[in-house]
């Protein structure tokens, strides 16, 4: 089992990463691996709707994006971590997303999602929820914690002292692998819930 976590921070090393690899150290006590992809300081450009990747099978800037994607299909969860700008994601990390979840045809369903955020003092809620949109729309679930996921500090060295921050992290980590393991013996004894054709509807007359 494998779960690939994207630091959405430019800072390597900062407070993002401490969150992640505090998650990290539960996911390795639980047997699973982890691979993690840093990309906040990447030049990643937007999508720009050209539909190519329909055509391609991936996306037509061949950057972090495809690599990623490589990574996302062969793993049974994504974590996504951000530091919180104007109460919202790192504007790298949204473009990243936007790309990675349209370009990518493989199917997510019950591949497990978890996000998180980092910030001074305010937007962490603003931008989780942003965060976990990507997943309900792919029909991921959502790894839930004991809070809305996020820790405090302006550095790595002030998150490690955020106690209840840290703890949330383990939490969530927890769950998630207790939810990566629950689907994985669903998917043998029952298999993927069946889906129906896509009825797309618009309200253009």
């Amino acid at each position: 089992m494998k779960v690939l976590m994207i630091n959405g921070s430019p800072h390597a090393n900062g407070s993002t990463f401490t969150a992640l690899n505090e998650m990290r150290k539960v996911f390795e006590l639980n047997g699973i691996e982890t691979e993690l992809m840093q990309i906040g300081s990447r030049d990643i450009r937007g999508c720009i709707a050209c539909q190519s990747c329909a055509k391609l099978g991936k996306c037509v800037f061949d950057d972090e994006v495809n690599k990623a994607a490589v990574l996302f299909e062969q793993s049974d969860g994504l974590v996504v971590g951000s530091p919180v700008y104007y109460a919202s994601a790192n504007a790298t990390l949204i473009a990243f997303l936007d790309r990675l979840f349209y370009s990518t045809h493989f199917d997510k369903t019950m591949k497990v999602g978890a996000a998180l955020a980092s910030a001074r003092r305010g937007g962490i809620t603003a931008t989780y929820d942003e965060l976990n949109k990507y997943f309900a729309i792919a029909g991921m679930p959502i790894a839930s914690g004991q809070y809305w996921n996020g820790i405090h500090g302006n550095s790595a060295e002030q998150a490690q002292s955020d106690l209840e921050g840290l703890q949330m992290m383990r939490t969530l980590a927890k769950n998630m692998s207790f939810l990566i393991k629950s689907i994985a013996l669903g998917k043998e004894s029952f298999g993927l819930p069946k889906k129906e054709p896509f009825t797309p509807t618009n309200f253009i007359r």
